[in-house]
C-alpha cells in the first residue's frame, strides 16, 4: 500500500509551536516569588593575612572596575537560544603592588545579565528579550550557582616569577581552584593608582556546578566560560565596597 503524508493532528502541532516558542526565549521566566526581606548588611572583607603595616595598599574601586563571564549555548537546538554576557560591577578588595598580592570578591546577586553595550563589546548577535533574561538570570542564581547557599566569589593572586602571570585561587559555589593567570598591570608613576587586566577560560564543572541544560540537553549552556576583568585600584579610595570599610 502506497504510504501517504498526513498532516500533523492539531493537538501534536500545537505542542511543537508552544515547545518552539520556549527555546526562542532560552530560558523562560519563572512565577515572581514573594518579595524577599532585606538582606543585612555583610561585615567588612576580611584582611588577607598577607597585609601588614608598612605595606602599600591600594583599594579597588568597583566603579572603575568591570568582571564579565561569558557563556555560550550548546546542545542540537543550540541555534534557538543565546549566548549571555554576565557582569559584576561591584568588585571590592585590596591590592598590595610592592608584594605582588591581591584579594577581592563580588557578590553573585548583584551581577548584571545581558547589558546591550558588554553584549556587542562579546560580538553576541543575537538579542534576548527583557523575559528571556530575567528567567535566565533567576535560572543562573537559583538553580545553577545556588547563590542564597554560596553568595561570594572570591579570587586571591599572587605574583609569580613571570611579572605577569599569577597564581590565582577562585572560589566558586563552595570549590577553591588555583589557576594561573596573565595579567596586564599599568602603575601610576606615584604608585597611587593601579590598573590590571587579564583574562582566562573557565570549566563550570571544575567547581562543582551543573550547567544549565533543558530538554535532556538539547538546548544547554556550554561548560567553559570566559571571563575577563578589568580592575582599578587607588590608595585614597575610603568608601562602601572598597575593603576599608564594611562591603554591601
Amino acid at each position: 500500500m502506497p504510504s501517504h503524508h498526513r498532516p500533523w493532528p492539531s493537538a501534536i502541532r500545537i505542542t511543537f509551536l508552544l515547545a518552539c516558542a520556549v527555546l526562542a526565549a532560552c530560558t523562560p521566566l519563572p512565577p515572581a516569588p514573594a518579595p524577599a526581606p532585606a538582606p543585612a548588611i555583610p561585615a567588612a572583607m576580611p584582611t588577607p593575612a598577607w597585609q601588614r603595616p608598612g605595606v602599600q595598599v591600594l583599594h579597588i574601586a568597583p566603579d572603575e572596575s568591570l568582571l564579565t563571564i561569558t557563556v555560550r549555548r550548546g546542545g542540537a537546538l543550540a541555534r534557538l537560544g543565546h549566548d549571555h554576557v554576565v557582569s559584576s560591577h561591584t568588585l571590592q578588595g585590596v591590592v598590595a603592588p610592592a608584594l605582588g598580592r591581591a584579594q577581592f570578591r563580588f557578590r553573585l546577586d548583584e551581577m548584571r545579565v545581558d547589558e546591550e553595550s558588554l553584549r556587542q563589546a562579546a560580538g553576541l548577535t543575537t538579542t534576548p528579550s527583557a523575559d528571556a533574561i530575567a528567567g535566565t538570570r533567576h535560572n543562573m542564581l537559583v538553580r545553577v550557582l545556588e547563590a542564597e547557599r554560596y553568595p561570594w566569589v572570591s579570587i586571591e593572586a599572587r605574583r609569580t616569577g613571570d611579572k605577569e602571570v599569577f597564581d590565582a585561587d577562585i572560589t566558586l559555589h563552595g570549590v577553591t581552584r588555583t589557576v594561573r593567570l596573565p595579567v596586564r598591570v599599568e602603575q601610576a608613576a606615584d604608585g597611587r593608582r593601579l590598573q590590571a587586566s587579564g583574562n582566562l577560560l573557565l570549566k563550570q564543572s571544575d567547581f562543582g556546578i551543573v550547567p544549565f541544560a533543558i530538554l535532556g540537553g538539547a538546548m544547554a549552556v556550554q561548560d567553559q566560560m570566559e571571563l575577563a576583568f578589568r580592575i582599578t585600584a587607588r590608595q585614597d579610595l575610603n568608601g562602601p565596597g572598597s575593603g576599608a570599610s564594611p562591603g554591601r
